[in-house]
């Protein structure tokens, strides 16, 4: 049975192999482990294989493991959907937030940032496929949550991230995150410090890495299948 150890080697092998098939340097290429549902043990296990980088859905359960491992200097980074009335435990313990789509929210992160901590790296969550139940905002309005983000001296706009609709169709996946990478151009063009385009997953992280991904968030890959989670954790 493959260890957490093996399949973080097969995982930076896809990334390379990715990379390669792309005229890309590897180590352009970020990946983020997204532990969610798993234990703190499995983060240690990951972290003593050379992994630095978590990501999390769940506050509280994100947050018991943060406290149980403060001692390794994981970077920590919340991926979920974020609630109004979490905001202030996202903005003390975590490093990034992925899924920024309204002022609000990035309004509530910034005021909740303890000021002995950096700025809080944020990224806009763009819905690259319109669908009605996904979160983040319609491709071209990121501009202007991206100029009121900037406004905001607690957070540091690093870039876009998208979760497009699952799909085996490799050529629809490109499609998709071409678009993201349209969409960072602008912003990159106005802003030197952004430099980050989370997406693509386990199921995708090839096409994601052939439209220009510099982070990849890997969980079942890593871990192995999820168990169900009735609420969070």
């Amino acid at each position: 049975m493959a260890t957490i150890t093996d399949n973080l080697q097969a995982v930076h092998r896809r990334i390379a192999l990715a990379a390669a098939a792309a005229n890309r340097a590897t180590d352009s290429i970020k990946l983020l482990a997204v532990s969610k549902t798993f234990s703190a043990a499995a983060v240690l296990a990951a972290w003593q294989s050379g992994q630095r980088a978590f990501g999390e859905n769940f506050v509280q359960e994100g947050i018991a493991k943060i406290t149980e491992l403060s001692d390794l200097g994981v970077e920590w980074h919340f991926i979920g959907p974020v609630q109004s009335n979490k905001t202030r435990l996202i903005a003390e313990h975590f490093a990034w937030v992925h899924s920024i789509e309204r002022e609000k929210i990035a309004q509530r992160l910034n005021d909740a940032r303890p000021p002995q901590l950096p700025p809080l790296n944020v990224l806009i969550q763009v819905n690259v496929s319109g669908e009605a139940s996904k979160s983040g905002v319609d491709p071209g309005t990121e501009g202007d949550l991206a100029a009121f983000i900037r406004r905001l001296p607690r957070l540091r706009l690093r870039g876009l991230m998208a979760i497009p609709e699952p799909t085996p169709d490799t050529a629809l996946q490109r499609e998709r995150f071409a678009l993201l990478h349209r969409l960072l151009q602008p912003l990159r063009a106005d802003d030197a410090g952004i430099d980050t385009l989370s997406m693509g997953m386990s199921d995708d992280l090839e096409a994601a890495i052939a439209e220009g991904s510099t982070l990849v968030r890997v969980g079942t890959a890593i871990f192995g299948k999820r168990q169900a989670v009735n609420g969070e954790l």
